[in-house]
């Protein structure tokens, strides 16, 4: 421990980011313990998927951004709303893009092509920030600033990586569901998290100018969050006839997420 936090607060921001990493990874391999995947058992988790993505959306996301806003903006409200709707706005131009080069022929194979993109890049979406997060922490504890310190950095690591077994699964589960590998599912799974110690080390680096720019990408994050949940998960996952016990399970997911984040957050 003494060992750790002697260390450049870069190096701790690698650690820290790699460790989140690895969880990540280990919530993907969920998907390699799933034999029979029948319709209702995948419908069954992307409910769970959407309601992970769209608590964490708002806890790990809009909430924090919310609190770090009103600190460093005149107009909190306006940068929260540019963001969000920026994200989703750019997630339909990208759908967009994508119905022009990938489905001129509207094959069931080239549909699921898309939405496995399009759920990809908002979870790596997700991560940044959180990465980012990770390693202001470690910086901010390094450099005593806010009155953080090492223990409240190491402690905001773990709940973080907790989070992320789920999220972690939250990727691979559906995008088996799409017709992928449990190879692949879980190489997407898995590469959604590795920018996370990329960015840690970026906003160790950066700790005090990030702090500007972090409510903006966190709501930029939520806002292609949401977008995939609504516009991909949520209906994808009610095409079956037990509609009513998949929104349960949808309020499962949220639920999840959220006692992670009040607990561990």
């Amino acid at each position: 421990m003494n060992l750790l936090c002697d260390l450049n607060p870069i190096i701790q921001a690698l650690i820290a980011g790699s460790f989140t990493f690895l969880i990540t990874t280990l919530g993907s391999g969920v998907v390699f313990f799933f034999k029979d995947l029948n319709k209702y058992i995948m419908d069954s988790m992307l409910s769970i998927s959407a309601g992970i993505m769209m608590s964490a959306s708002f806890f790990s996301l809009l909430l924090p951004a919310m609190e770090l806003s009103n600190k460093v903006y005149s107009t909190p409200w306006l940068i929260l709303f540019i963001g969000f709707f920026t994200g989703g706005f750019l997630l339909y131009l990208g759908d967009k893009i994508l119905d022009y080069f990938f489905i001129k022929k509207e094959t069931t194979k080239k549909l699921s092509f898309k939405r496995c993109i399009m759920l990809f890049v908002s979870i790596t979406l997700h991560n940044i920030p959180e990465g980012l997060v990770v390693g202001v922490a470690f910086s901010a504890a390094f450099n005593g600033l806010d009155n953080s310190s090492f223990i409240s950095a190491l402690t905001l690591t773990l709940g973080i990586a907790i989070q992320n077994f789920p999220e972690g699964s939250a990727i691979s589960i559906p995008l088996r569901r799409d017709g992928l590998s449990r190879k692949k599912a879980f190489l997407f799974g898995t590469l959604s998290g590795i920018v996370e110690p990329i960015f840690a080390m970026f906003g160790a680096f950066l700790v005090i100018k990030i702090q500007t720019l972090l409510p903006f990408i966190m709501s930029f994050t939520a806002g292609a969050m949401i977008f995939v949940i609504c516009m991909e998960l949520i209906p994808e996952s009610q095409t079956g006839p037990k509609k009513g016990l998949m929104t349960l399970f949808l309020l499962l997911g949220f639920s999840i997420m959220m006692i992670l984040e009040l607990t561990l957050g």
